[in-house]
């Protein structure tokens, strides 16, 4: 029984996201395992339940079958997300048939887009827990191992998870995701994140400080700050008697956790088009450490799409953004998020995304075709009208466009020398390192006699590259 379940966790994380654990569970009384699919903020989430479930005595296990409560913290962003959690739901159902006392929870989009539907539609599931609702978890374990299901899914104005220290959760001890805001504002017509984790709210720009320090000062190299739309984060503190504090926008908090130390990196995800200012793009260009790579989803590359979208700016805008950048720092990583087959989109307005990717040269991109998403703005204005093979079609030519691009980005930095953050072994091989240079490029090369370690910088001068990854030598 174990072996096949394992076999079918293996096929569910091919394509997905999955976080397993590098905590002993042998000094907790409870243990939980748990799997987190979709976006970073999940990751960071999932970090966030550890820590409030450790407090509780729980301890994390990579074995699924030792522990007393199962989560998988899930994902709505599309139709094919919320069925690898139907297949996990199923496969778990086995272990669950010879453990009756294990609690079984489903955290995250899907149990907010789904609410207590959940419990009628998934039999096996005692407990549906929304993103803003995790400090309540210790009480719905202790209903639901009184044989009572629970929900709450209720959606916060002001929860931000800023006092708690999150667990790192297979943690290679360089790189930590740091959670900013939560959260969106922006009501993208395709997009069910407003509807699943509320409005926009800023974390204090001093947790977050703190936070990064803490995690510098116990031997990360790395922070990325986390946020659905980090360009609008804006905090301001509160009065004071005879002391006013300015507020922190993006480009300050930037600035804040840059100075912490030259040797800390900080990278951010995800940016707005409509909102990275020029404020932003100088300090990314004044402090070295703060890493010139953007990922700036464009979504379409037609102006009739992007309005459907809702996506608040032009072709020609983004085009002009895509220069700004570029004009601030010639050497910026750019990445974005590409959806084929939109409401309507015709050929011709297909043909001007390729065109628009043909003028950025992403370095890589997301890529989807269209996936109509209950409760969201696009499936109730719009009919879902483009035939799925035309879809894929048009994905695939996306597809190989920019794996185009990709090779001929990572082909033009053969011979370039990169400064390299070691995040360690090569998954190949453990007489090489793997690291990533400001660019957000993976960069393998050999250990040879150097004395080196996890969380060193080194250069590398690249003598080979594929499309996904620079191989070189230390120089």
């Amino acid at each position: 029984m174990a072996e096949v379940l394992q076999k079918e966790i293996n096929e569910a994380r091919q394509g997905e996201a999955f976080a397993p654990f590098a905590q002993d569970p042998n000094v907790y009384s409870k243990k939980f395992y748990i799997e987190s699919y979709g976006c970073q903020m999940n990751f960071s989430d999932s970090e966030i339940v550890a820590s409030i479930l450790q407090e509780e005595g729980f301890g994390a296990t990579r074995n699924f079958e030792e522990a007393s409560l199962v989560l998988l913290n899930t994902c709505s962003i599309r139709e094919k997300a919320e069925q690898t959690v139907r297949n996990r739901l199923q496969a778990f159902r086995k272990i669950k048939d010879k453990n009756p006392g294990m609690l079984i929870g489903v955290l995250g989009c899907m149990a907010e887009r789904l609410k207590a539907k959940f419990l009628e539609e998934e039999k096996l599931v005692d407990i549906v827990v929304g993103p803003d609702a995790y400090r309540s978890l210790p009480g719905l374990i202790s209903e639901a191992e009184g044989g009572q299901k629970t929900v709450n899914v209720l959606l916060s104005r002001e929860e931000t998870y800023a006092d708690i220290s999150p667990v790192r959760l297979d943690s290679n001890g360089v790189s930590a995701f740091v959670s900013i805001m939560r959260g969106c504002n922006n009501m993208c017509t395709f997009c069910v994140v407003p509807f699943t984790r509320g409005r926009e709210r800023s974390r204090d720009a001093a947790s977050i400080v703190r936070e990064c320090q803490d995690l510098f000062d116990r031997g990360y190299r790395e922070v990325t700050l986390l946020g659905q739309n980090v360009d609008s984060y804006y905090h301001a503190p509160a009065a004071e008697p005879g002391k006013e504090e300015a507020p922190v926008t993006f480009a300050k908090l930037l600035e804040l956790v840059a100075a912490i130390s030259p040797l800390l990196r900080v990278r951010f995800s995800t940016s707005h088009p409509k909102d990275i200012t020029d404020d932003v793009l100088e300090t990314m260009a004044h402090y070295e450490n703060i890493c010139k790579y953007i990922h700036l989803p464009v979504q379409s590359g037609n102006t009739r799409i992007l309005a459907l979208m809702n996506r608040t700016y032009t072709r020609e805008w983004y085009l002009n953004k895509v220069k700004r950048i570029r004009e601030y720092m010639p050497d910026c990583g750019l990445s974005t998020d590409v959806i084929s087959g939109f409401c309507s989109e015709t050929e011709e307005e297909h043909q001007d995304t390729l065109s628009l990717m043909e003028q950025c040269r992403f370095d890589m991109a997301y890529m989807f075709s269209y996936s109509e998403r209950p409760g969201t703005l696009a499936a109730r204005r719009y009919q879902d009208d483009v035939p799925e093979d035309v879809k894929k079609r048009r994905l695939e030519e996306i597809i190989a466009l920019q794996n185009s691009h990709s090779r001929e980005s990572y082909k033009n930095d053969i011979g370039k020398v990169f400064r390299v953050l070691i995040e360690g072994d090569s998954k190949r091989s453990a007489d090489h390192w793997s690291g990533r240079n400001s660019q957000n490029k993976v960069v393998v090369f050999p250990k040879e006699h150097y004395e080196l370690t996890k969380g060193d910088y080194v250069n590398v001068k690249i003598g080979e590259a594929t499309s996904a990854t620079l191989i070189g030598t230390i120089v």
